[in-house]
């Protein structure tokens, strides 16, 4: 302790420049830092407080007391706080060079302080042009310089406002990147907008920020907002609607407010059809339209006067058979009979059941008779992997659609229609209503829709249930693959998974060629050290796979010592644990890490659950670059949230995806996850190892738990609805 600083009560002034971030709490702005201290007498002290941004070189005056902290000794601690900008030449070099200016690094500060001198910030300030005369700048990095420098202007006057009403740092970066210049305008004006327009800001987060600024408990305002709120949570769960009664009272629970205050604004918000009220059932519109439209576009197609049933099908099968030297099983025939005579087929079944190769004989016959053919799926792993397997150009169904991620919309619709006489799509279960209608939108009556998935799988990430009500409806043909193709019985792979599927444990000891292990562990923090050694050393060493390339590690949930979370911590520290980094939140990124996407970015055109690996950290440019599937992509700084740490994802994030190695752990502390379609998508996600870490109990408790979490949708009675129409 300095016993040579005078303590007083009183709040006094001090001035001083950043020279080191000690600690920052991203979530409420609580900094501790170590600043050079210019007033009231030249020293290096430690100050504490809530900031809402800050960086390494500013200057700042501080308000508040000094204190002396019995584990610290004495600190500074402010309650407000100002920036001035730096005066010295070396303050003007640590202020340019500590990355607040975008394509302005150490050097390029070093080199632009030494060409102007004191009047550096002036020239950036008024005449930024000038900046050309400065070695290595071009035209292009002086326009980032910039529009980097009135940001920061403008930031800094939001989040000083923002931080007047406690939003902290990170919630104050969003909304000035959604608003700028008008968010201080926009948040006083109706602050649960920040809901619907910044991803990450939530009713609650939004919520806090309307009562700092005022909003009262039982404001019009806030309780639709609450509805709202309370309606997409449900479909965040997979709900497309919620009965009235349960949203009444959740809504009421959350806002705390009476449950006849809620239910007048439901009504209210009914009558400006910002949502949807019919028997009972609460809807938000979108997904009320969305199954009405399918199910109306569905029919359609069915309706479609068909033009192929002068062929000799059989004959054809025959020639098919013959020509591509392709044998057909009895069910595959079918399939084929089945699209040829009603233009719209589900085709569904496990691994190994041959969904592929009917798929390739769809598309031979679809060929041979000029029809033009369009294969899409989901996600761009699905794509990928249709591709290789039919060998013949697949799509992202977004790409298929050709969407403008400017306008935030698809150019294929009702108005500029797909041209392809066929449409092939895969892993159907992994659709949510929302993307199938804007697909139907684009689909000419006439066309041949064939939809293939595994009914067996986890739904989609999405609302709705489709595939299962599609086929639980009666009203489309469905042809269920169930007889394993000999070649594919010799895997255990496919032979446990249908085992699990049809409740019963899988065989873990086998003459046969070995590709499916059971590692016997009751203790979740060995049973991560055995994932670890996996991943190191013995699958790397006996079978020469890449931890990086083709390991996965798939787990029921994100917390506990086996969960995502954890895991992605130790493998990384064990797979990854030097290079440059950038920290991001709570969350640290290293060159070479392994990551996931986790929204849908179609600005990047990169989506939910898209794997990466970190090429390059840029901090003069503040851009991380991240190659998916040969295409490198580049983040803001700003844009890490979007990402998380992949060497271990969950069983939900893997759907659609296939690995060489699936290492899969399964203890009883995941009891609420441990469900016979989750462990069964997990295990058909291989494609040449599964290996379970885990109990024998917990394996059993998720063979028997056959009970899927039931999903409020209406599409399946919506098409038996229109059933009588057919007749």
């Amino acid at each position: 302790m300095d016993n040579n600083v005078e303590l007083k009560e009183e709040e006094v002034l001090i001035k001083g420049t950043i020279k080191k971030l000690v600690y920052q709490n991203e979530e409420d702005g609580f900094i501790i830092a170590r600043i050079d201290m210019q007033e009231p007498e030249k020293k290096e002290m430690v100050v504490v407080g809530k900031m809402a941004a800050l960086s390494i070189g500013e200057m700042y005056k501080f308000k508040g007391k000094w204190n002396v902290d019995s584990r610290y000794g004495l600190q500074f601690t402010f309650d407000d706080y100002q920036i001035i900008l730096p005066t010295t030449l070396e303050g003007v070099r640590r202020y340019l060079g500590s990355g607040l200016i975008k394509g302005v690094g150490p050097v390029t500060a070093d080199r632009i302080v030494d060409h102007f001198g004191e009047k550096t910030l002036e020239i950036i300030e008024e005449n930024p042009e000038r900046l050309s005369e400065v070695e290595g700048i071009a035209q292009k990095r002086i326009e980032l310089i910039k529009k980097s420098w009135q940001e920061q202007k403008e930031i800094k006057r939001v989040m000083l406002f923002l931080q007047s009403y406690q939003v902290t740092t990170g919630y104050a970066v969003k909304i000035f990147k959604q608003y700028g210049n008008k968010a201080i305008e926009k948040l006083k004006e109706n602050p649960y907008t920040m809901v619907d327009d910044i991803f990450g800001i939530g009713f609650k987060i939004a919520d806090k920020i309307a009562r700092n600024l005022g909003i009262g408990n039982d404001s019009p305002a806030r309780i639709r907002a609450g509805i709202k709120y309370c309606l997409e949570e449900h479909a965040g769960q997979g709900h497309c609607f919620v009965y009235e009664d349960i949203l009444l009272q959740t809504t009421a629970e959350l806002l705390e407010v009476s449950t006849e205050m809620v239910e007048k604004e439901c009504e209210q918000l009914n009558n400006n059809k910002e949502i949807i009220i019919q028997q009972k059932q609460v809807w938000l519109p979108a997904y009320y339209n969305a199954e009405a439209e399918i199910s109306q576009k569905i029919f359609q197609l069915i309706r479609f006067p068909q033009q192929l049933t002068q062929l000799n099908i059989d004959e054809k099968i025959a020639q098919l058979e013959e020509s591509y030297k392709i044998h057909f099983a009895p069910e595959q025939k079918q399939a084929i009979k089945e699209v040829l005579l009603h233009r719209v087929l589900i085709l569904t079944g496990g691994p190994g059941t041959g969904k592929t190769t009917t798929t390739i004989g769809l598309i031979e016959l679809f060929e041979e008779l000029g029809l033009k053919i369009a294969l899409a799926a989901p996600t761009g792993r699905a794509a990928k992997k249709l591709s290789e397997a039919t060998r013949r150009t697949a799509q992202t169904i977004h790409r298929l659609l050709a969407y403008k991620p400017k306008d935030r919309c698809f150019t294929k619709n009702e108005q500029n229609p797909l041209r392809a006489d066929v449409i092939i799509l895969d892993e159907v279960s992994m659709i949510d209503i929302l993307l199938m209608q804007s697909l139907l939108k684009a689909v000419r009556d006439g066309t041949f829709l064939i939809l293939i998935g595994d009914v067996d799988q986890l739904p989609s990430v999405g609302p709705g249930n489709l595939l299962k009500d599609l086929i639980d409806s009666g009203a489309i043909p469905v042809i269920r693959l169930t007889h394993i193709f000999r070649q594919k019985a010799k895997s255990l792979i496919i032979l446990n998974a249908h085992r699990v599927n049809q409740g019963q444990f899988p065989i873990l000891k086998s003459k046969q060629e070995r590709d499916f292990y059971f590692l016997k562990e009751e203790n979740p923090e060995l049973a991560a050290q055995k994932i670890v050694q996996l991943c190191t050393y013995r699958l790397p060493q006996r079978f020469g796979y890449s931890p990086m390339e083709d390991i996965q590690i798939l787990t029921p949930m994100y917390k506990s010592a086996v969960g995502a979370d954890q895991l992605n911590v130790i493998l990384r520290n064990a797979l990854n644990p030097d290079g440059k980094s950038i920290k991001y939140g709570h969350q640290q990124y290293k060159v070479n890490d392994k990551v996931m996407q986790i929204r849908n970015n179609y600005d990047k055109d990169v989506f939910n659950g898209d794997i990466g690996n970190i090429k390059e950290i840029d901090h003069e440019e503040q851009v991380v670059r991240i190659l998916f599937y040969r295409r490198l992509v580049e983040y803001e700084f700003s844009e890490l949230n979007e990402l998380v740490l992949a060497y271990a994802i969950t069983v939900h994030k893997s759907q659609g995806s296939e690995y060489p190695v699936v290492i899969i752990p399964l203890l009883t502390q995941h009891f609420l996850l441990l469900q016979r379609n989750l462990l069964y998508t997990a295990i058909t996600r291989a494609k040449r190892l599964v290996i379970i870490v885990g109990t024998a109990k917990a394996l059993w408790i998720a063979i028997k738990n056959d009970k899927t979490v039931q999903r409020n949708t209406f599409l399946k009675e919506r098409l038996q609805a229109l059933i009588p129409l057919e007749s």
